[in-house]
């Protein structure tokens, strides 16, 4: 039996100054349907879906909805009506608690008009357990790691009663045990007639969960498919318009010249952690999230305190008191939160890519606005960054061309070691392929790259080295044939067992 059509989309149009976003669009929804809408990055997928939510009003076209017009005004119409949305970067309140996040605007009272804390509490309590976890509802969220945040957001739209969840890019943070948990409610509310629009750039996902996908390049409708009927290579090609036939670039191994070594670093989630890095090679960091991953590099680059250990950077003796004093010495960090931490999302392009180099752009404490624009030109180029100038917000970028200009940013200070967290999270499959070959280009130019990530494909395929963490230790080391998957997970999970 044919599914109801939910949500109709019928040419939808949106224009941005020097841009068209989307032309002429036009999808349906089926009821219990499980539905994905896949592109690279700036194709338009989060411009829609930000129509779709009441956000955004579209330049032309419209959207039917159950069989009646449907034209939500902002969010909280369309929320009445039974779409609940979760974006891919989180829009939690930092200094709330858990539970009075996901229950923001909809908190119990008790008799008398006080708020009931503790029915919200509950409650929330309630809904964590589909995820089988320990989270607290009352910690604050900005006590908490990315990928709890994120499964927070997650938490929050499956407790309001949506006909029609949007999921973007729901689990660029999660494990593989909570990824595995949102695949079993995406199938509970499947089978209870809710329609899911799930965007995501992890294909196997895609295949995986879903029944149809849609695929956009350039803002344009390209085609959609049944899952059944199509494979990987095929949407791939759809979605970038020319084969990918090589993900990652061979492997070289660096010049064997050491650049940097650590030798017994501890801090507040990690101790006794030693390695060293070759000037030309892409050392990785492994293990299961909130294994000490980040919290390493962040320690080294003098973002978080240091407890005991040296760092020796070019076989000089170095202690970096801030982040300043990493910058001055030539070593990045690329933050795993870019929204946070990595831009200033309501400046422009051109002065995110040249904060970190203002000393080259400025005579006399002034910047020199032809040094600066030629400085953000040049990187806006190599990278390929999509923008209508270099005078647009970062916040009317995707989340591609965003990582794109926290890599450049980075680049403009000629480093010597870069640390790179979570580099392709979010990013199409085309992106990361660009950023895969930049890396190993960067490398051949000598720099050294310690690569952080928590999708094991991008770690077997781009690491010449990799150190397994556990639980704040580092579980082993593996090189050449030995970086496998089965090896790199036996070493993150057997400290874990060990001390069950």
């Amino acid at each position: 039996m044919e599914k109801k059509v939910l949500l109709s989309i019928r040419n939808i149009t949106k224009v941005f100054p020097g841009v068209k976003a989307i032309d002429q669009v036009s999808l349906d929804v089926k009821k219990g349907e499980v539905h994905a809408l896949v592109g690279e990055n700036g194709a338009g997928k989060s411009t829609l879906v930000n129509i779709i939510s009441g956000v955004l009003k579209p330049d032309g076209g419209e959207l039917i909805f159950d069989d009646q017009p449907y034209a939500p005004a902002n969010p909280r119409e369309a929320q009445a009506r039974g779409i609940g949305l979760v974006h891919q970067e989180t829009a939690l309140c930092p200094h709330l608690s858990v539970a009075e996040n996901v229950f923001l605007g909809r908190m119990p009272y008790k008799a008398g008009g006080l708020v009931d804390f503790k029915k919200a509490w509950l409650d929330t309590k309630k809904l964590l357990q589909n995820f089988s976890t320990d989270l607290n509802p009352k910690v604050k969220v900005e006590n908490l790691s990315v990928a709890n945040q994120q499964l927070v957001e997650i938490v929050k739209a499956l407790s309001q009663d949506c006909r029609l969840l949007i999921l973007d890019e729901p689990t660029s943070s999660l494990t593989d045990a909570e990824t595995e948990n949102l695949f079993r409610i995406i199938g509970e509310l499947k089978e209870r007639g809710i329609s899911v629009l799930y965007i995501s750039h992890r294909l196997k996902e895609v295949f995986r969960i879903c029944e149809r996908i849609t695929i956009l390049r350039d803002g344009v409708l390209v085609k959609t498919l049944n899952t059944s009927e199509t494979n990987e290579e095929e949407i791939i090609c759809q979605m970038v318009g020319r084969n990918i036939d090589h993900l990652y670039p061979a492997k070289k191994g660096g010049n064997g010249e050491e650049i940097l070594r650590v030798e017994n670093l501890s801090g507040q989630c990690f101790r006794d952690i030693s390695f060293s890095l070759k000037k030309g090679e892409i050392l990785g960091f492994a293990g299961l999230v909130g294994a000490g991953r980040s919290e390493v590099a962040r320690a080294i680059c003098g973002i978080d305190p240091l407890e005991t250990g040296q760092i020796y950077l070019n076989g000089q003796k170095v202690r970096f008191n801030s982040y300043y004093d990493a910058i001055r010495a030539r070593v990045a960090y690329l933050t795993e939160d870019r929204k946070n931490e990595g831009l200033f999302l309501k400046m422009s392009v051109v002065a995110n890519l040249v904060v970190t180099s203002l000393r080259e752009v400025t005579h006399h404490h002034l910047v020199q606005q032809e040094k600066e624009q030629a400085l953000a030109a040049r990187y806006v180029e190599k990278l390929q960054i999509k923008t209508a100038d270099l005078f647009q917000k970062m916040i009317n970028l995707s989340g591609g061309n965003q990582q794109k200009v926290v890599v450049g940013k980075w680049l403009a200070i000629d480093p010597v070691v870069l640390f790179m967290d979570e580099p392709t999270r979010g990013i199409d499959v085309g992106a990361k392929t660009e950023l895969h070959y930049l890396m190993r280009e960067l490398c051949d130019r000598g720099i050294g790259i310690v690569l952080i990530s928590s999708e094991l494909p991008e770690i077997i395929g781009m690491c010449d080295r990799v150190i397994v963490m556990n639980e704040g230790c580092k579980a082993g080391e593996l090189g050449g044939e030995e970086i496998t998957e089965q090896n790199i997970m036996r070493l993150a999970a057997t400290q874990s067992d060990q001390s069950a």
